[in-house]
C-alpha cells in the first residue's frame, strides 16, 4: 500500500475481472520491502541453480576493465547495466546528459569508457524523481542471445491468501501495458501454500508460455526453482522479465526481487543486501523510529497515526485545496519520542509550508500526544504554521495542554476544520 502511494491513485486489484488491475496492484503494492540490485539477485539466482548470465558488480572504472578483461575471450559481447532500484534504465538519460543504462561492449576498454559516463551520477528514468538516483555500482556480464522472451512472476495475494504466479507469453516489455491492452495473455495461477506449484500447473503454465516443445522440460525446472526461492529467502515478490528462450535453455535474464523486512532476523545474509544510497532519507531515518513514511510533492506535511486515518487526512487536505507533502503514520504505540523524530522528518522537507496533526486517541492518550507534540516543536525550534486535531482519550486535556502551551498551535475538534486551517497558513 505504501509503495503505491507514489504512483497515486493507486490500482485496485481484481483478479478475475480486471487483470491489469490485478498486475498493477500485485507488483507495486507491498509495504516495507527490501529491494536489492540486478547483480545481488543474480547471486541469489545462481545460489538457487537457476540460470542467468554470468557477470559480476564494478564500482569504479578500472573494476568494470578488470571484469570485462576476464569476459572477454568467452564472450563476443559484453553488457554493462547501471544498478539503480528503478526500471527502464535502458532508456533513462543521466544527469551529465550520457543517454542510456544499458550498453553493450565488445572491448574491455569500451567497458571502462562507459563505466566512466555512468559511475557517480545520478539516472533518471520514467521510474524516478526528476533528480534521478545515484549510479554507484554497475553489473558486468555476459550479454544474453534472446530468442523468445517470456513474464514470470511469483507474489503473495490477499485473495488467494497465498502465492500466485502471473505470467505472459509477452514478456520483455511493461507487463501493466499488456494486461491492460491484451488481458487474455496474462495467466495467474494459485499456488498451494503447503505443496508448491505441481507438475502438471508448471507443465499448464510452459505450454501457455508458449515455450518450444525441446524447452518446456527445462522450462518447468526453472520455474520450480523460482518457487523454491521464493518461499526459502521469505520473498514478496519474485519478477523475471524476461524469462528468456537462448541456445543453452530457458535464462532469467532480469530478476526483480523483493523481501519482507518481517524476516531480516532469519534473511540476515540478504538484508545485508541493502543499499540506503538508493532510499530517501527520511524513510531511512523513519523505518528506526517504526514511523512510516513516504515522501510526496505537496506542501502540507501530515502526522497521523493510523493508515486509514491517515489517507483520510491526505485526502481532504486535497479536497481544501492543499497538497499532502508525505504519508506519516505514527501508529498505534506513539511516544514524545517517536513524536519528535516524525516533526524532525516533517521540518527538513523544504516544499513543508505548514503541518497538520491528526491524532485518534484509542490506544494512545491524548494528553501524552499533546505533550509529545509541544516537546519536539520546542526541540527541533518549530517555525512552521502548526494545526492540531485531536479526538479521544483525555482529549479535553490534550487541547488544554496545547493551547496553553505557549507556542503558536491552531487547535481544530474536528478533520474539516483542521484541514482547512492548514491550507489557510500556506
Amino acid at each position: 500500500m505504501l509503495s503505491a502511494l507514489r504512483s497515486f491513485p493507486a490500482i485496485g486489484s481484481q483478479v478475475a475481472k480486471n487483470t491489469a488491475a490485478f498486475v498493477g496492484t500485485a507488483v507495486s503494492s507491498q509495504v516495507r520491502c527490501l529491494n536489492v540490485h540486478e547483480y545481488q539477485g543474480k547471486e541469489l539466482l545462481r545460489k538457487f541453480d537457476i540460470r542467468t548470465q554470468r557477470g559480476e558488480a564494478a564500482k569504479t572504472p578500472e573494476e568494470a576493465f578488470a571484469i570485462a578483461d576476464k569476459l572477454k575471450d568467452e564472450l563476443p559481447e559484453i553488457v554493462v547495466k547501471a544498478q539503480i532500484h528503478a526500471g527502464g534504465r535502458g532508456k533513462g538519460t543521466f544527469s551529465n546528459g550520457y543517454e542510456g543504462g544499458v550498453k553493450f561492449a565488445t572491448k574491455p576498454e569500451e567497458v571502462q569508457e562507459i563505466a566512466k559516463n555512468m559511475l557517480g551520477h545520478n539516472l533518471v528514468t520514467k521510474q524516478t524523481t526528476s533528480e534521478g538516483q545515484l549510479c554507484s555500482t554497475l553489473f558486468v556480464g555476459e550479454s544474453a542471445d534472446i530468442l523468445t522472451e517470456k513474464y514470470f512472476a511469483i507474489l503473495l495475494d490477499r485473495k488467494h491468501m497465498g502465492p500466485v504466479i502471473v505470467a505472459s507469453p509477452k514478456g520483455g516489455v511493461d507487463i501493466e501495458a499488456v494486461a491492460e491492452e491484451d488481458p487474455d495473455a496474462i495467466i495467474t495461477e494459485a499456488v498451494n501454500l503447503k505443496t508448491g506449484p505441481t507438475q502438471e500447473q508448471l507443465e499448464r503454465i510452459a505450454r501457455k508460455l508458449e515455450f518450444k516443445e525441446e524447452n518446456i522440460e527445462d522450462a518447468k525446472v526453472q520455474m520450480e526453482r523460482l518457487y523454491n526461492l521464493f518461499m526459502q529467502t521469505d520473498s514478496t515478490q519474485v519478477e523475471i522479465n524476461p524469462l528468456a528462450e537462448c541456445p543453452q535453455g530457458v535464462l532469467s535474464a532480469d530478476a526483480k526481487l523483493n523481501f519482507d523486512d518481517s524476516a531480516s532476523f532469519r534473511q540476515k545474509e540478504i538484508f545485508e543486501m541493502r543499499d540506503f544510497s538508493q532510499e530517501d532519507e527520511r524513510e531511512v531515518t523513519a523505518a528506526k523510529f517504526d514511523l512510516n513514511y513516504i515522501g510526496l510533492d505537496g506542501n502540507i506535511g501530515c502526522l497521523v497515526n493510523g493508515a486509514g486515518l491517515a489517507m483520510a487526512t491526505m485526502d481532504i487536505v486535497q479536497l481544501y485545496g492543499g497538497r499532502p507533502a508525505n504519508f506519516l503514520d505514527v501508529g498505534g504505540g506513539a511516544s514524545e519520542t517517536t513524536v519528535t523524530e516524525a516533526f524532525k522528518i516533517l521540518s527538513s522537507d523544504p516544499s513543508v509550508k505548514a503541518i497538520l496533526v491528526n491524532i485518534f486517541g484509542g490506544i494512545v492518550r491524548c494528553d501524552v500526544i499533546a505533550s509529545g507534540i509541544i516537546a519536539a516543536a520546542k526541540q527541533v525550534n518549530l517555525s512552521l504554521p502548526l494545526v492540531v486535531r485531536l479526538e479521544g482519550t483525555n482529549v479535553e486535556t490534550g487541547m488544554k495542554l496545547l493551547q496553553e502551551s505557549g507556542l503558536k498551535i491552531t487547535t481544530a475538534s474536528d478533520l474539516d476544520s483542521a484541514a482547512q486551517e492548514a491550507v489557510k497558513a500556506l
